[in-house]
């Protein structure tokens, strides 16, 4: 990767024909992070993003050369406002006979509250994959409570890229599109200020967001667990940064396994 800042207001490539398609503001302090997959003619988005962000991620999307109706599966990882709210819009730019929504049947109930146009399919009704017509698979993982009954995880077996969803999202002014966790935070002991950068450490906002979204300490190691199992490339969270190197990816995986209580163990414990 370059030292340099990729120019945000554009479209990311992150991998071969996978697209950061989000938004940047150094003041919002909570990115979300829409990727498109693109394979041949057919077209992947996950987690679209918000009302006010269509305009920014259907721009990005068509900068790429992605014709919408190209776009076949719209996934959403879970039913939030900020990853469903453009689902109208999303529909009426794609406006193809060909386009489905997919979720868990958990998520689908609200869902349809933000539309009720696109056939839904459930992950349990796919076997839990997706497969391009070139045979590319995404594999959906299932984790509960994490934060929602239906929330999961994608994974494309080919750029082995995991889409975590809220799984290693953070809120943090200190946003960069690639994460700045280096060797040098393996042993740090996470201050509010990293004493390199001389900003807010970014693991601190990892491990604050956990301790406020997740509900429990069981269902986060849960999913931390079945992280661990999967060959990746890099995590691509639809909130803060992208874990693109081992060294982030275990720094991230082992200090959040080491919490001892998030959610409302916190405030059982209070």
């Amino acid at each position: 990767m370059s030292n340099v800042e990729p120019l945000y207001d554009k479209y990311i490539e992150i991998a071969d024909g996978t697209y950061w398609v989000g938004f940047a503001d150094e003041q919002a302090g909570f990115h979300c992070n829409p990727y498109l997959i693109v394979d041949e003619n057919e077209a992947v988005l996950i987690d679209s993003g918000g009302r006010n962000d269509f305009s920014t991620v259907m721009l990005k999307i068509m900068r790429t050369g992605t014709k919408p109706k190209s776009i076949k599966r719209l996934i959403y990882q879970h039913y939030d406002p900020d990853l469903c709210g453009n689902i109208p819009h999303m529909e009426a730019m794609i406006d193809s006979d060909d386009l489905k929504l997919i979720s868990h049947h958990e998520n689908i109930v609200f869902i349809n509250y933000y539309s009720e146009k696109s056939p839904m399919q459930c992950i349990e009704d796919l076997n839990h994959c997706y497969e391009f017509k070139s045979g590319r698979r995404l594999e959906f993982i299932h984790t509960p409570y994490c934060h929602s009954p239906g929330s999961f995880m994608t994974y494309d077996t080919k750029s082995k890229i995991l889409f975590s969803s809220d799984i290693f999202g953070a809120y943090d002014s200190n946003w960069s599109l690639y994460t700045k966790i280096k060797e040098r935070c393996k042993d740090c002991d996470t201050a509010i200020d990293c004493k390199v950068q001389k900003r807010k450490c970014q693991v601190t906002g990892i491990l604050d967001f956990h301790k406020r979204i997740m509900p429990s300490i069981k269902a986060l190691r849960y999913t931390l667990d079945r992280v661990e199992k999967l060959e990746l490339s890099m995590i691509a969270p639809q909130h803060g940064s992208i874990l693109n190197n081992e060294i982030s990816r275990d720094v991230v995986i082992q200090r959040l396994k080491s919490l001892d209580s998030v959610g409302f163990d916190c405030f059982y414990k209070e």
